[in-house]
Protein backbone atom coordinates (compact mmCIF):
# COMPACT_ATOMS: atom_id res chain seq x y z
CA UNK A 1 0.00 0.00 0.00
CA UNK A 2 1.25 3.41 -0.86
CA UNK A 3 2.07 5.89 1.82
CA UNK A 4 0.18 9.11 1.57
CA UNK A 5 2.31 12.14 1.61
CA UNK A 6 -1.02 14.61 1.84
CA UNK A 7 -0.31 18.04 2.40
CA UNK A 8 -2.34 19.97 4.48
CA UNK A 9 -3.08 23.86 4.26
CA UNK A 10 -4.22 26.44 1.68
CA UNK A 11 -6.93 27.53 -0.10
CA UNK A 12 -8.65 26.00 -2.84
CA UNK A 13 -11.31 27.65 -4.90
CA UNK A 14 -13.98 25.81 -7.08
CA UNK A 15 -15.58 27.25 -10.07
CA UNK A 16 -18.98 25.58 -10.40
CA UNK A 17 -21.43 23.81 -7.68
CA UNK A 18 -22.98 21.18 -9.95
CA UNK A 19 -22.50 17.97 -9.25
CA UNK A 20 -18.94 17.83 -10.83
CA UNK A 21 -18.06 20.58 -8.51
CA UNK A 22 -19.46 19.63 -5.26
CA UNK A 23 -17.35 16.11 -5.65
CA UNK A 24 -13.93 18.11 -6.70
CA UNK A 25 -14.79 20.03 -3.28
CA UNK A 26 -15.15 17.03 -1.39
CA UNK A 27 -12.32 15.68 -2.62
CA UNK A 28 -10.10 18.94 -2.26
CA UNK A 29 -11.55 18.92 1.90
CA UNK A 30 -9.18 16.31 2.95
CA UNK A 31 -6.21 17.85 1.83
CA UNK A 32 -7.26 22.13 2.37
CA UNK A 33 -7.92 24.28 5.33
CA UNK A 34 -10.51 25.75 2.88
CA UNK A 35 -12.80 24.91 0.11
CA UNK A 36 -14.61 27.98 -1.13
CA UNK A 37 -17.78 27.18 -4.03
CA UNK A 38 -18.19 29.80 -6.43
CA UNK A 39 -21.62 29.21 -8.17
CA UNK A 40 -23.75 32.09 -10.08
CA UNK A 41 -26.64 30.47 -8.94
CA UNK A 42 -28.95 30.89 -5.85
CA UNK A 43 -29.38 27.42 -4.26
CA UNK A 44 -32.80 25.98 -4.44
CA UNK A 45 -34.66 24.67 -1.40
CA UNK A 46 -34.79 20.62 -1.69
CA UNK A 47 -35.72 18.86 -4.43
CA UNK A 48 -36.57 21.83 -6.45
CA UNK A 49 -35.01 22.78 -10.00
CA UNK A 50 -31.98 24.84 -10.32
CA UNK A 51 -31.78 27.31 -13.14
CA UNK A 52 -28.05 26.49 -14.01
CA UNK A 53 -28.86 22.77 -14.51
CA UNK A 54 -31.76 22.54 -17.26
CA UNK A 55 -30.40 18.92 -17.59
CA UNK A 56 -32.19 18.19 -14.37
CA UNK A 57 -35.15 17.91 -16.26
CA UNK A 58 -34.55 15.06 -18.02
CA UNK A 59 -33.74 11.48 -16.60
CA UNK A 60 -30.48 11.31 -14.82
CA UNK A 61 -28.43 8.00 -13.83
CA UNK A 62 -26.19 7.71 -11.13
CA UNK A 63 -24.30 4.27 -12.64
CA UNK A 64 -23.36 1.73 -10.52
CA UNK A 65 -19.74 2.76 -10.17
CA UNK A 66 -21.03 6.53 -9.12
CA UNK A 67 -23.08 5.41 -6.13
CA UNK A 68 -19.92 2.67 -4.83
CA UNK A 69 -18.04 6.22 -4.64
CA UNK A 70 -20.80 8.73 -3.20
CA UNK A 71 -21.17 6.10 -0.33
CA UNK A 72 -17.56 6.50 -0.25
CA UNK A 73 -17.20 10.13 -0.04
CA UNK A 74 -20.68 10.50 2.03
CA UNK A 75 -21.06 7.61 4.46
CA UNK A 76 -24.97 6.57 4.52
CA UNK A 77 -25.18 7.86 1.24
CA UNK A 78 -27.70 5.41 0.00
CA UNK A 79 -29.74 4.26 2.94
CA UNK A 80 -30.14 8.45 3.29
CA UNK A 81 -31.55 8.90 -0.02
CA UNK A 82 -33.63 5.34 0.06
CA UNK A 83 -35.56 7.05 3.43
CA UNK A 84 -35.99 10.26 1.76
CA UNK A 85 -38.26 8.29 -0.80
CA UNK A 86 -35.34 7.18 -3.18
CA UNK A 87 -35.45 3.66 -4.76
CA UNK A 88 -32.86 0.80 -4.39
CA UNK A 89 -32.92 -1.27 -7.31
CA UNK A 90 -31.01 -4.50 -8.99
CA UNK A 91 -29.77 -3.24 -12.26
CA UNK A 92 -30.20 -6.76 -13.27
CA UNK A 93 -33.53 -7.50 -11.86
CA UNK A 94 -35.55 -4.26 -11.51
CA UNK A 95 -34.95 -3.19 -15.18
CA UNK A 96 -36.11 -3.99 -18.41
CA UNK A 97 -33.53 -3.50 -21.31
CA UNK A 98 -34.10 -3.91 -24.66
CA UNK A 99 -31.30 -3.55 -27.58
CA UNK A 100 -30.90 -4.72 -30.89
CA UNK A 101 -34.51 -6.53 -31.10
CA UNK A 102 -34.75 -8.52 -27.81
CA UNK A 103 -35.05 -8.02 -24.35
CA UNK A 104 -31.92 -8.81 -21.91
CA UNK A 105 -32.69 -11.68 -19.67
CA UNK A 106 -33.83 -11.15 -15.53
CA UNK A 107 -31.01 -12.00 -12.88
CA UNK A 108 -29.03 -10.86 -10.16
CA UNK A 109 -26.62 -8.65 -10.75
CA UNK A 110 -24.74 -7.04 -7.43
CA UNK A 111 -25.22 -4.03 -9.07
CA UNK A 112 -27.29 -1.75 -7.11
CA UNK A 113 -28.78 1.37 -8.25
CA UNK A 114 -29.90 4.39 -6.39
CA UNK A 115 -33.43 5.52 -8.57
CA UNK A 116 -33.47 9.65 -7.45
CA UNK A 117 -33.97 12.93 -9.42
CA UNK A 118 -31.41 14.94 -10.31
CA UNK A 119 -32.21 17.79 -8.31
CA UNK A 120 -32.41 15.88 -5.16
CA UNK A 121 -29.40 14.15 -5.25
CA UNK A 122 -27.61 17.26 -5.79
CA UNK A 123 -28.90 18.65 -2.94
CA UNK A 124 -28.24 16.32 -0.79
CA UNK A 125 -24.84 16.22 -1.78
CA UNK A 126 -24.89 20.14 -1.48
CA UNK A 127 -25.78 19.85 1.53
CA UNK A 128 -23.44 16.89 3.09
CA UNK A 129 -20.64 18.64 1.87
CA UNK A 130 -21.56 21.98 3.23
CA UNK A 131 -21.77 20.56 6.36
CA UNK A 132 -18.13 20.12 6.57
CA UNK A 133 -16.23 22.32 8.70
CA UNK A 134 -13.83 23.75 6.03
CA UNK A 135 -16.38 24.45 3.23
CA UNK A 136 -17.94 27.14 2.07
CA UNK A 137 -20.25 28.26 -1.02
CA UNK A 138 -20.72 31.66 -2.36
CA UNK A 139 -24.07 31.78 -3.94
CA UNK A 140 -25.19 34.51 -6.85
CA UNK A 141 -21.56 35.04 -8.10
CA UNK A 142 -20.07 35.24 -11.85
CA UNK A 143 -16.50 34.26 -12.05
CA UNK A 144 -15.00 36.94 -14.73
CA UNK A 145 -11.30 35.55 -15.16
CA UNK A 146 -8.04 33.98 -13.41
CA UNK A 147 -5.29 36.10 -11.57
CA UNK A 148 -1.45 34.70 -11.58
CA UNK A 149 1.88 35.84 -10.95
CA UNK A 150 3.72 38.50 -13.24
CA UNK A 151 5.31 35.26 -14.65
CA UNK A 152 2.27 34.09 -14.83
CA UNK A 153 3.45 30.36 -14.03
CA UNK A 154 1.41 30.24 -11.36
CA UNK A 155 -2.76 30.91 -10.95
CA UNK A 156 -3.07 33.08 -7.82
CA UNK A 157 -6.87 33.11 -7.52
CA UNK A 158 -9.89 34.32 -9.38
CA UNK A 159 -11.95 37.59 -10.11
CA UNK A 160 -15.63 37.48 -9.44
CA UNK A 161 -18.42 39.51 -8.96
CA UNK A 162 -21.44 38.98 -6.88
CA UNK A 163 -25.29 38.95 -8.50
CA UNK A 164 -26.21 41.80 -5.97
CA UNK A 165 -26.92 45.54 -6.77
CA UNK A 166 -23.93 47.64 -6.56
CA UNK A 167 -21.01 45.05 -6.60
CA UNK A 168 -17.68 45.36 -7.01
CA UNK A 169 -15.23 42.96 -9.07
CA UNK A 170 -13.39 40.96 -6.10
CA UNK A 171 -10.36 38.90 -6.31
CA UNK A 172 -10.54 35.58 -4.08
CA UNK A 173 -7.14 34.35 -3.68
CA UNK A 174 -6.35 30.48 -3.77
CA UNK A 175 -3.26 27.93 -3.44
CA UNK A 176 -5.58 26.00 -6.06
CA UNK A 177 -8.16 26.72 -8.48
CA UNK A 178 -10.43 23.80 -10.05
CA UNK A 179 -12.90 24.91 -13.05
CA UNK A 180 -15.95 22.49 -12.92
CA UNK A 181 -17.95 25.21 -14.61
CA UNK A 182 -19.48 22.94 -17.07
CA UNK A 183 -19.39 22.04 -21.11
CA UNK A 184 -19.22 25.70 -21.58
CA UNK A 185 -16.03 26.29 -19.46
CA UNK A 186 -14.24 29.43 -20.82
CA UNK A 187 -10.92 27.55 -19.52
CA UNK A 188 -9.62 27.68 -23.45
CA UNK A 189 -10.08 31.41 -23.40
CA UNK A 190 -8.12 32.05 -19.93
CA UNK A 191 -5.28 30.11 -21.00
CA UNK A 192 -5.20 32.33 -24.19
CA UNK A 193 -5.33 35.06 -22.24
CA UNK A 194 -2.21 33.70 -20.03
CA UNK A 195 -0.18 32.80 -23.09
CA UNK A 196 -1.07 29.36 -22.77
CA UNK A 197 -2.02 27.09 -25.37
CA UNK A 198 -5.53 25.12 -25.86
CA UNK A 199 -5.87 21.92 -25.27
CA UNK A 200 -6.67 19.60 -28.43
CA UNK A 201 -10.56 19.32 -29.03
CA UNK A 202 -12.36 15.82 -29.86
CA UNK A 203 -15.64 16.22 -30.92
CA UNK A 204 -18.40 13.89 -32.48
CA UNK A 205 -21.46 15.60 -33.84
CA UNK A 206 -24.40 13.50 -32.24
CA UNK A 207 -27.52 16.15 -32.74
CA UNK A 208 -29.54 14.20 -30.25
CA UNK A 209 -32.52 16.07 -29.29
CA UNK A 210 -34.80 14.98 -26.06
CA UNK A 211 -38.66 15.48 -24.74
CA UNK A 212 -39.03 14.86 -21.07
CA UNK A 213 -41.91 14.23 -19.03
CA UNK A 214 -43.18 13.02 -15.04
CA UNK A 215 -46.07 11.13 -14.80
CA UNK A 216 -47.28 9.67 -11.98
CA UNK A 217 -46.51 6.50 -10.49
CA UNK A 218 -48.85 4.05 -9.78
CA UNK A 219 -48.13 -0.21 -7.97
CA UNK A 220 -49.33 -1.77 -10.88
CA UNK A 221 -46.86 -0.22 -13.37
CA UNK A 222 -44.47 -2.37 -15.23
CA UNK A 223 -45.42 -5.47 -12.57
CA UNK A 224 -43.53 -3.56 -10.44
CA UNK A 225 -40.32 -2.80 -12.54
CA UNK A 226 -38.84 0.18 -11.69
CA UNK A 227 -36.69 0.85 -15.31
CA UNK A 228 -36.95 0.65 -18.49
CA UNK A 229 -34.36 1.03 -21.62
CA UNK A 230 -35.21 0.85 -24.75
CA UNK A 231 -31.69 2.19 -26.94
CA UNK A 232 -31.49 3.34 -30.83
CA UNK A 233 -30.12 0.94 -33.47
CA UNK A 234 -29.13 1.85 -37.36
CA UNK A 235 -32.52 1.14 -38.28
CA UNK A 236 -34.43 3.16 -35.75
CA UNK A 237 -32.54 6.23 -34.63
CA UNK A 238 -34.79 7.31 -31.48
CA UNK A 239 -34.54 5.57 -28.12
CA UNK A 240 -36.27 6.06 -24.77
CA UNK A 241 -35.88 5.87 -20.75
CA UNK A 242 -38.22 5.41 -18.07
CA UNK A 243 -37.21 5.77 -14.72
CA UNK A 244 -38.95 5.55 -11.33
CA UNK A 245 -38.44 8.66 -8.60
CA UNK A 246 -38.95 9.44 -5.21
CA UNK A 247 -42.62 10.90 -4.95
CA UNK A 248 -44.16 7.94 -7.18
CA UNK A 249 -43.10 9.45 -10.02
CA UNK A 250 -41.94 7.72 -13.50
CA UNK A 251 -39.41 10.24 -15.22
CA UNK A 252 -39.34 9.94 -18.86
CA UNK A 253 -37.13 10.97 -21.67
CA UNK A 254 -37.75 10.40 -25.71
CA UNK A 255 -34.69 10.95 -27.67
CA UNK A 256 -33.57 10.60 -30.78
CA UNK A 257 -30.59 11.36 -33.23
CA UNK A 258 -29.82 13.61 -36.00
CA UNK A 259 -33.45 15.48 -36.07
CA UNK A 260 -36.03 12.69 -35.36
CA UNK A 261 -36.65 14.40 -32.34
CA UNK A 262 -39.88 13.37 -29.58
CA UNK A 263 -42.66 16.32 -30.08
CA UNK A 264 -43.47 18.65 -27.15
CA UNK A 265 -47.16 18.45 -27.05
CA UNK A 266 -49.20 15.37 -25.65
CA UNK A 267 -50.12 13.29 -28.64
CA UNK A 268 -47.24 13.73 -30.30
CA UNK A 269 -45.22 12.46 -26.97
CA UNK A 270 -46.98 9.19 -26.92
CA UNK A 271 -47.16 8.46 -30.66
CA UNK A 272 -43.59 9.18 -30.37
CA UNK A 273 -43.40 6.62 -27.44
CA UNK A 274 -45.77 4.10 -29.63
CA UNK A 275 -43.35 3.90 -32.15
CA UNK A 276 -39.96 2.89 -29.89
CA UNK A 277 -38.45 0.01 -30.82
CA UNK A 278 -40.56 -1.72 -28.01
CA UNK A 279 -43.77 -1.22 -26.13
CA UNK A 280 -42.95 -0.94 -22.53
CA UNK A 281 -42.49 2.69 -21.92
CA UNK A 282 -46.13 3.61 -24.16
CA UNK A 283 -47.90 1.04 -22.53
CA UNK A 284 -46.94 2.45 -19.11
CA UNK A 285 -47.87 6.02 -20.13
CA UNK A 286 -50.82 5.61 -21.86
CA UNK A 287 -52.96 6.00 -19.21
CA UNK A 288 -50.72 7.87 -16.96
CA UNK A 289 -51.02 11.11 -14.71
CA UNK A 290 -48.73 13.65 -16.09
CA UNK A 291 -47.54 15.96 -13.40
CA UNK A 292 -45.35 18.67 -15.40
CA UNK A 293 -44.86 20.01 -18.37
CA UNK A 294 -42.77 18.55 -21.54
CA UNK A 295 -39.75 19.98 -21.74
CA UNK A 296 -37.08 19.60 -24.26
CA UNK A 297 -32.96 19.81 -24.93
CA UNK A 298 -30.92 19.52 -27.48
CA UNK A 299 -27.07 18.01 -27.16
CA UNK A 300 -24.91 18.86 -30.63
CA UNK A 301 -21.45 16.93 -29.88
CA UNK A 302 -20.06 14.77 -27.59
CA UNK A 303 -16.37 16.99 -26.64
CA UNK A 304 -13.60 15.33 -25.30
CA UNK A 305 -10.65 18.53 -24.32
CA UNK A 306 -7.24 16.35 -24.38
CA UNK A 307 -5.18 18.99 -21.29
CA UNK A 308 -3.20 15.83 -20.72
CA UNK A 309 -1.36 16.32 -23.85
CA UNK A 310 -0.60 20.05 -23.14
CA UNK A 311 3.26 20.40 -22.83
CA UNK A 312 3.19 23.86 -20.89
CA UNK A 313 0.26 24.39 -18.00
CA UNK A 314 -0.26 26.68 -15.30
CA UNK A 315 0.46 25.82 -11.56
CA UNK A 316 -2.54 26.49 -9.16
CA UNK A 317 -4.77 25.40 -11.64
CA UNK A 318 -7.24 22.06 -12.85
CA UNK A 319 -9.84 21.20 -15.13
CA UNK A 320 -12.63 18.80 -13.81
CA UNK A 321 -15.69 17.26 -15.09
CA UNK A 322 -17.80 18.40 -18.33
CA UNK A 323 -15.31 20.99 -18.64
CA UNK A 324 -12.61 18.59 -19.68
CA UNK A 325 -15.21 15.71 -21.24
CA UNK A 326 -18.99 16.13 -21.78
CA UNK A 327 -20.74 13.02 -23.12
CA UNK A 328 -23.78 12.29 -25.51
CA UNK A 329 -26.21 12.63 -22.32
CA UNK A 330 -28.26 8.94 -23.31
CA UNK A 331 -25.46 7.21 -22.05
CA UNK A 332 -25.91 8.24 -18.14
CA UNK A 333 -22.26 8.92 -17.59
CA UNK A 334 -21.63 12.50 -16.69
CA UNK A 335 -22.25 12.44 -13.00
CA UNK A 336 -20.40 9.15 -11.94
CA UNK A 337 -17.53 10.34 -14.52
CA UNK A 338 -17.06 13.07 -12.08
CA UNK A 339 -17.17 10.62 -8.97
CA UNK A 340 -14.37 9.21 -10.78
CA UNK A 341 -12.47 11.86 -11.70
CA UNK A 342 -13.00 13.10 -7.81
CA UNK A 343 -11.34 9.93 -6.65
CA UNK A 344 -8.34 10.34 -9.13
CA UNK A 345 -8.14 13.96 -7.37
CA UNK A 346 -8.00 12.17 -4.29
CA UNK A 347 -5.42 9.72 -5.11
CA UNK A 348 -3.08 12.91 -6.74
CA UNK A 349 -3.07 14.59 -3.63
CA UNK A 350 -2.46 12.08 -1.55
CA UNK A 351 1.33 11.86 -3.29
CA UNK A 352 1.82 15.95 -2.76
CA UNK A 353 1.14 18.48 -4.91
CA UNK A 354 4.12 18.85 -7.42
CA UNK A 355 3.33 18.85 -11.13
CA UNK A 356 -0.33 18.51 -9.79
CA UNK A 357 -2.29 19.63 -13.25
CA UNK A 358 0.09 17.04 -14.99
CA UNK A 359 -0.46 13.97 -12.69
CA UNK A 360 -4.26 14.80 -12.35
CA UNK A 361 -4.42 15.37 -16.10
CA UNK A 362 -2.71 11.93 -17.08
CA UNK A 363 -5.24 10.66 -14.57
CA UNK A 364 -8.63 11.55 -15.56
CA UNK A 365 -7.92 10.72 -19.15
CA UNK A 366 -7.37 7.39 -18.27
CA UNK A 367 -10.80 7.53 -16.39
CA UNK A 368 -12.64 9.29 -19.89
CA UNK A 369 -11.19 6.97 -21.85
CA UNK A 370 -13.75 3.81 -21.30
CA UNK A 371 -17.06 5.79 -21.31
CA UNK A 372 -15.55 7.95 -23.91
CA UNK A 373 -15.19 4.62 -26.02
CA UNK A 374 -18.61 3.16 -25.11
CA UNK A 375 -20.44 6.46 -26.18
CA UNK A 376 -18.74 7.46 -28.96
CA UNK A 377 -18.97 3.66 -30.57
CA UNK A 378 -22.65 3.36 -29.69
CA UNK A 379 -22.83 7.03 -31.51
CA UNK A 380 -21.12 5.37 -34.47
CA UNK A 381 -23.44 2.80 -34.59
CA UNK A 382 -25.89 5.31 -36.64
CA UNK A 383 -24.65 5.37 -39.81
CA UNK A 384 -25.50 8.96 -40.22
CA UNK A 385 -23.13 10.12 -37.22
CA UNK A 386 -19.92 11.18 -38.77
CA UNK A 387 -16.61 9.66 -37.33
CA UNK A 388 -13.70 7.64 -37.89
CA UNK A 389 -15.19 4.36 -38.21
CA UNK A 390 -11.52 2.14 -37.91
CA UNK A 391 -11.41 -1.38 -38.27
CA UNK A 392 -11.78 -1.67 -34.23
CA UNK A 393 -14.84 0.30 -34.17
CA UNK A 394 -16.37 -1.59 -36.98
CA UNK A 395 -15.16 -5.00 -35.37
CA UNK A 396 -16.62 -3.54 -31.52
CA UNK A 397 -19.59 -2.57 -32.66
CA UNK A 398 -20.34 -5.22 -34.47
CA UNK A 399 -18.75 -8.11 -31.59
CA UNK A 400 -21.66 -5.25 -29.10
CA UNK A 401 -24.34 -6.24 -31.07
CA UNK A 402 -23.36 -9.39 -30.50
CA UNK A 403 -23.10 -9.26 -27.11
CA UNK A 404 -26.82 -8.00 -26.52
CA UNK A 405 -27.98 -11.34 -28.79
CA UNK A 406 -26.41 -13.47 -26.48
CA UNK A 407 -27.46 -11.64 -23.37
CA UNK A 408 -30.94 -12.35 -23.99
CA UNK A 409 -30.80 -15.72 -22.24
CA UNK A 410 -27.12 -15.74 -20.65
CA UNK A 411 -26.80 -13.89 -17.19
CA UNK A 412 -23.25 -14.53 -17.29
CA UNK A 413 -23.14 -11.84 -20.74
CA UNK A 414 -25.83 -9.70 -19.53
CA UNK A 415 -24.21 -8.90 -16.52
CA UNK A 416 -20.90 -8.15 -18.13
CA UNK A 417 -22.49 -6.19 -20.37
CA UNK A 418 -24.13 -4.10 -17.34
CA UNK A 419 -20.62 -4.02 -15.22
CA UNK A 420 -19.10 -2.41 -18.56
CA UNK A 421 -22.25 -0.26 -19.05
CA UNK A 422 -22.26 0.83 -14.89
CA UNK A 423 -18.02 1.49 -15.26
CA UNK A 424 -17.44 -1.14 -13.05
CA UNK A 425 -15.08 -2.66 -15.47
CA UNK A 426 -13.43 -1.83 -18.55
CA UNK A 427 -14.88 -2.42 -21.87
CA UNK A 428 -11.95 -5.09 -23.12
CA UNK A 429 -13.53 -7.27 -20.38
CA UNK A 430 -16.33 -8.57 -22.94
CA UNK A 431 -13.27 -9.80 -24.88
CA UNK A 432 -12.13 -11.80 -21.63
CA UNK A 433 -12.75 -15.80 -23.04
CA UNK A 434 -15.45 -16.82 -20.80
CA UNK A 435 -17.61 -14.35 -22.44
CA UNK A 436 -16.70 -14.54 -25.54
CA UNK A 437 -17.04 -18.01 -25.74
CA UNK A 438 -20.89 -17.17 -24.00
CA UNK A 439 -21.57 -14.65 -26.96
CA UNK A 440 -20.53 -17.13 -29.56
CA UNK A 441 -22.77 -19.64 -28.32
CA UNK A 442 -25.73 -17.48 -27.89
CA UNK A 443 -25.42 -16.20 -31.15
CA UNK A 444 -25.59 -19.83 -32.57
CA UNK A 445 -28.79 -20.46 -30.54
CA UNK A 446 -32.32 -19.82 -32.91
CA UNK A 447 -34.43 -16.79 -32.21
CA UNK A 448 -37.77 -17.09 -30.23
CA UNK A 449 -40.65 -15.57 -29.68
CA UNK A 450 -39.59 -14.58 -25.95
CA UNK A 451 -36.77 -12.27 -27.58
CA UNK A 452 -39.02 -9.71 -27.83
CA UNK A 453 -41.37 -10.28 -24.35
CA UNK A 454 -40.69 -8.66 -21.42
CA UNK A 455 -41.90 -11.28 -19.10
CA UNK A 456 -40.14 -11.52 -16.03
CA UNK A 457 -39.17 -14.94 -15.08
CA UNK A 458 -39.45 -15.84 -11.64
CA UNK A 459 -35.51 -15.39 -10.81
CA UNK A 460 -36.20 -11.79 -10.61
CA UNK A 461 -37.91 -12.08 -7.88
CA UNK A 462 -37.96 -10.03 -4.92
Amino acid sequence: MATSTREQGGHAVVIGASMGGLLAARALADSYEQVTLVERDAFPPAGEHRRGVPQGRHVHALLAKGREILEAFFPGFTQDLVDQGALLGDVGRHARWFDRGGYHCRYASNLPSVLVSRPRLEWYVRTRLLALPNVRAIEGCDVLGLTATEDRARVTGVRVLRRQPGSAEEVLGADLVVDASGRGSRMPAWLDALGYAKADEERVEVKVGYTSQLYRRRPQDLGGDRAVIITASPELRRLGVLIAQEGDRWMVTLAGYLGDYAPSDESGFLEYARNLAAPDIYEALKDAEPLSDLVTARFPASQRRRYERLRRFPEGLLVFGDAICSFNPVYGQGMTVAALEATALRACLDEGRAHLAQRFFRRAARVVDSPWQIAVGGDLRIPEVEGKRTPMVRFINWYVDRVHVAARHDPVVARAFQRVSNLVAPPPSLLRPGVALRVLRGNLRRPTAQDRSAAVPAAADG
